[in-house]
């Protein structure tokens, strides 16, 4: 069994002053035993404009963001999915929100690009968003061999679209790290729904790392990050404010639940 545990922040557009505070909550997740930790998506900026994010992209494995990464993992001894940083795109005029696993030696393991844009208007508030005029699409899962299982990475707004988990299913996804920034009005209308859902599904353990608070340009998170288990159990949560939740993977749990109540194998659509 290992323990795992998920970040949860309020970002805002200071990059270094983000990264304090990652730093801070990667080394009390790390002393609590933590040996895969997972941060928010936009942990190192979430600026006043969604152009801020251009302003500080970084090359694919260069860069302030990503030496910081791999520091931590080094420091911390752990594994480290770090959120989502922005890398530079084909577009010139857009990123690429890339969610990057680090190993305990600091050595990049993986790279996924979120594929599914946040283009929505939130009637309830007013709330407009378009990701897409900023940031370029993946088209590409990504499922990694682990200590802690094999692991899917996904990104936020990919939590509604489980054909995507399905595909990660195929490839024999465990336990599944999803940093996210959900809006204060859909996460409580259906965060924990969804979340639960994917890790019902798909018979896994899902560690959602949430932004939760308020940020410089009125946006308010959600928060009510989480890990739960293969069965829908919620295992460690925290609604609001920073900080981190932990938990631990029982792979023999996972492999029990999966080999007795086998609804993977009973699958008649879809599957490949």
């Amino acid at each position: 069994m290992s323990r795992v545990a998920a970040i949860q922040m309020a970002s805002g557009p200071n990059v270094g002053a983000n990264l304090l505070e990652a730093s801070r909550l990667i080394g009390l997740a790390a002393a609590s035993g933590a040996g895969l930790v997972v941060l928010p998506e936009n942990f190192a900026i979430m600026g006043a404009a969604e152009s801020d994010k251009l302003k500080v992209r970084e090359q694919d494995g260069q860069g302030p963001i990503q030496d910081f990464l791999a520091h931590q993992a080094v420091k911390n001894n752990i594994w480290l999915v770090g959120g989502t940083i922005p890398l530079a795109a084909h577009n010139p005029g857009k990123v690429r929100a890339a969610c990057l696993l680090f190993n305990p030696a600091g050595q990049r393991v993986t790279r996924y690009d979120k594929i599914h844009m946040f283009d929505v208007r939130i009637e309830e508030s007013g709330e407009n968003y378009t990701e897409s005029e900023t940031i370029e699409a993946g088209d590409t899962t990504v499922v990694v061999d682990t200590p802690f299982g094999k692991l899917g990475l996904a990104v936020c707004y990919d939590l509604r679209f489980p054909e995507l988990f399905r595909r990660m299913l195929d490839e024999g996804v465990e336990l599944l790290a999803l940093p996210s920034a959900f809006t204060a009005i859909t996460g409580r209308a259906h965060w924990e729904t969804l979340v639960r859902a994917r890790a019902v599904e798909n018979l896994c353990y899902v560690i959602a790392a949430a932004q939760g608070g308020y940020h410089l340009g009125g946006r308010e998170t959600h928060g009510d990050s989480m890990i739960v288990d293969p069965w829908g159990v919620v295992l460690d949560r925290l609604p609001r404010g920073s900080g981190y939740v932990s938990a631990t993977i029982d792979r023999a749990r996972l492999a029990s639940i999966r080999r007795s109540f086998p609804a993977i194998q009973h699958r008649k659509l879809g599957c490949s």
